[in-house]
């Protein structure tokens, strides 16, 4: 009998290691895959850079429930106030004269109404 708890000891020490193991190796392929997708998500971030008195768009990301089909996420345009060099910029609401701090990912350029040609109306007799 003391000879069966001293092997059913043994082999749960066993247990306990393989489990150690493949805990292990589930770790560094989670490891492994997490600085893939980084990589690959890195490659396709886009660099932005922000000025002073620039006008941006920020993206709305609470906009989750029922957003619409035309509804866009795009808010704004909004100013760059200040812009910092770790990546947060300060943007004011030039209608409330309300500034806030963003992250820089979350903006994007400001277009206008650059490229719009002015409208011309043919009469046709």
């Amino acid at each position: 009998m003391n000879f069966d708890s001293i092997t059913a000891g043994a082999k749960r020490i066993l247990q306990l290691q393989e489990m150690e193991e493949f805990r292990s190796q589930a770790y560094e392929n989670a490891k492994i895959y997490k600085e893939k997708a980084k990589r690959r998500h890195d490659m396709h971030v886009a660099p932005r850079s922000f000025e002073k008195r620039q006008q941006v768009l920020l993206y709305n990301s609470k906009l989750r429930l029922f957003p619409g089909k035309i509804k866009s996420r795009w808010s704004g345009p909004f100013l760059v106030t200040n812009v910092s060099p770790y990546g947060h910029i300060e943007i004011m609401d030039e209608s409330s004269e309300r500034t806030f701090t963003v992250n820089g990912q979350r903006l994007k350029h400001y277009m206008g109404n650059m490229g719009e040609n002015p409208r011309v109306k043919y009469h046709l007799k």
